[in-house]
């Protein structure tokens, strides 16, 4: 890993109805100047009427730009690329509580993590709910069997990967028809285990990068058919760059680029496909640009990022 990174402290300058220009300088690796400018536009405020959230905590882009948010009402809130409320509905139930991971899948569909009814649901992009393809929905270990479910993705072959904490903090992988495959992990410390598995994404390599959050790192892994191997660590809990504090949102762009926001440091960190950081931005606050418990995080087809900046309930649109 370098012992030297780019650092960048970002200075607000200008801030116009909805949209805020900011100028960032900063030192790279090289001991080079650099003026980057940051564009980022901001959606909802807090409330319960359409476009407005109450602690949003996921957030899926689907292939024609189309946002999708969940918030603490189980409401799924779909806006167009420009933060436009375009339609919303509600997952079946909530009473137990409330969906935290959203997800698109090969086929377009949304997938839902209905984390306290512990099962995957999805979703056409218009809200239709598609009951036979519903993954789990049974307390308990076994497998097939969940407890809180937190993220479902899926990789080139179909296969789908759902992470879970409380009861087991695991992640189980599933073939295209939902049968099951193998799991692995368990609650721990230790490498290869978790304490709360919230989010994962899978590199061009298929390797699957996993936010274990309340060990303050991400493991990656490789998975062919029902085997699975560690590859790599990365991270552990502080404030300096490259650790993390609560790391709750992942998100690979196309070059392999990982993105995480840290719901407990108030921050997104860039890291490469080698797990060097190489980008940080954001500090705790309510104005443009600052963060209060960023719970997920997503890019839309132009390449910028979608900030769900939870306590805030509100959507910050970014490019760095």
């Amino acid at each position: 890993m370098r012992n030297h990174y780019l650092r960048r402290d970002w200075l607000r300058l200008q801030l116009g109805v909805g949209l805020a220009a900011v100028w960032a300088g900063g030192v790279s690796g090289c001991n080079e100047s650099t003026a980057i400018q940051e564009q980022k536009d901001i959606f909802g405020k807090r409330g319960l009427s359409d476009g407005k959230f109450h602690k949003p905590r996921a957030i899926a882009v689907n292939g024609n730009g189309e946002i999708f948010v969940v918030d603490m009402t189980a409401r799924i809130q779909v806006f167009d690329s420009a933060g436009n409320f375009l339609r919303g509905w509600s997952t079946p139930t909530s009473e137990q509580g409330r969906p935290t991971g959203l997800s698109i899948d090969r086929r377009g569909r949304l997938m839902v993590a209905d984390t306290h009814y512990f099962r995957v649901l999805f979703y056409s992009p218009d809200g239709e709910l598609d009951e036979s393809a519903t993954i789990g929905g049974t307390h308990g270990t076994a497998p097939g069997e969940f407890g809180f479910v937190t993220d479902v993705i899926e990789d080139k072959e179909g296969n789908f990967y759902v992470s879970e904490y409380g009861v087991s903090d695991r992640i189980q992988k599933f073939s295209p028809q939902g049968n099951f495959i193998c799991q692995w992990g368990g609650h721990g410390e230790g490498p290869g285990f978790f304490q709360r598995p919230q989010c994962m994404g899978i590199d061009s390599q298929g390797r699957i990068w996993v936010s274990d959050a309340c060990n303050h790192r991400l493991q990656v892994f490789a998975s062919q058919g029902d085997k699975v191997e560690l590859v790599s660590i990365y991270g552990g809990q502080g404030k300096e760059f490259g650790k993390f504090q609560y790391p709750y949102g992942l998100v690979i762009d196309d070059e392999d680029g990982v993105w995480i926001s840290e719901f407990g440091g108030h921050r997104i960190q860039k890291l490469d496909r080698e797990g060097n950081p190489i980008l940080s931005w954001g500090k705790p606050g309510r104005l443009p640009g600052e963060l209060f418990n960023p719970w997920a995080i997503s890019i839309l087809p132009d390449g910028q990022l979608l900030v769900v900046d939870s306590g805030n309930h509100r959507v910050q649109r970014v490019r760095l």
